[in-house]
Order: structure tokens, then sequence, then C-alpha cells
């Protein structure tokens, strides 16, 4: 029989701290990409919408929708760190973006882990809390984020699969 690898994220003992992941391969971001999160999100910002009216603003053309910038940016970082790994995401603190993103931008992200502990209340999960690093094709920040999320161990989601 040949040999299976299934793909998933890291378990909480498989993660530690200083570790730096760089996540690849980028994301161009379109106009489409960006029209169609703008309008299902209903956000109607004329920056994101109107390009005529975005040329008149300081930036000249429309600017990417900072929320869809920031879904991507975690959204790259799930097959190597939390895919099938992660209990739940719980919470996003000191979400910023010191540069725009432009239709035709391309994300690349990575992640440092800044700390992984045992949960106090939950056997066989942990807390990891991670650094995101969006930069665009030019090497330039456009945004950050910290995020931390309950992760499985290796064992303990095992385990709960025999439950099942």
């Amino acid at each position: 029989m040949a040999k299976r690898i299934v793909q998933r994220g890291l378990y909480l003992d498989e993660l530690s701290v200083g570790t730096h992941y760089v996540h690849r391969p980028g994301r161009t971001i379109t106009e489409s990409d960006n029209v169609l999160f703008t309008t299902l999100t209903m956000n109607n910002q004329g920056l994101h919408l109107d390009a005529a009216w975005a040329a008149t603003q300081p930036f000249g053309k429309p600017l990417v929708n900072s929320l869809f910038t920031l879904g991507t940016m975690i959204g790259q970082s799930v097959p190597q760190l939390t895919e099938g790994t992660i209990v739940g995401q719980l919470g996003l603190d000191a979400v910023s973006f010191p540069h725009p993103m432009f239709p035709g931008d391309t994300l690349y992200t990575e992640t440092l882990i800044t700390q992984v502990r045992p949960s106090k209340s939950r056997p066989g999960q942990g807390i990891v809390t991670m650094r995101h690093t969006g930069r665009n094709q030019h090497g330039v920040i456009v945004a950050t984020a910290t995020r931390t999320c309950l992760m499985w161990t290796k064992a303990a989601h095992a385990a709960s699969k025999e439950e099942l």
C-alpha cells in the first residue's frame, strides 16, 4: 500500500515560541476579489467600489478592503499551522494596516509563534498566540495582527476521534 499523507496544521506540542513560519504561495488580490468581498459584507465604502471617486482621494485609486487583507493573511497561515488542529479561534488583537493594499498587489504572510501554553481548564488543549505579518510584493508591511487560538495536543485529538 502506498504511503498516505494527510495535510494538517501543527498540534500544540509541535509549536514552539520563537518559530517563524513563512507561508507560500502568496495571493494576488484582484479587483474582482475586492468588489465581491466588499459587497458581500455590505460595506459600501467608495474607496473600495468607486474608482472615479477613489481617484480624487489621497491614494488616487481604489484600496483593497482591509478586512479582506486581514482574512487572507490569516487564511494563508491555516494549511501550515491550524488546519484540523485548532479547536477554535479565541481572538484577534493589535490589528493594524500600516500601508494599503491595491488591486493587483500580492500578499505574502509570515507568522511568529509568541506564546504556547497548556490550557488550565481544558486538558489536552492549549493556547497559542501568534503574530501574523503581511507584506506586499515589494516587502512593505501592509497588515499585522496578533491571533490567539485554542489548539489540540496530538494525543488528545487522536483520543477525541476514538470516542466518536
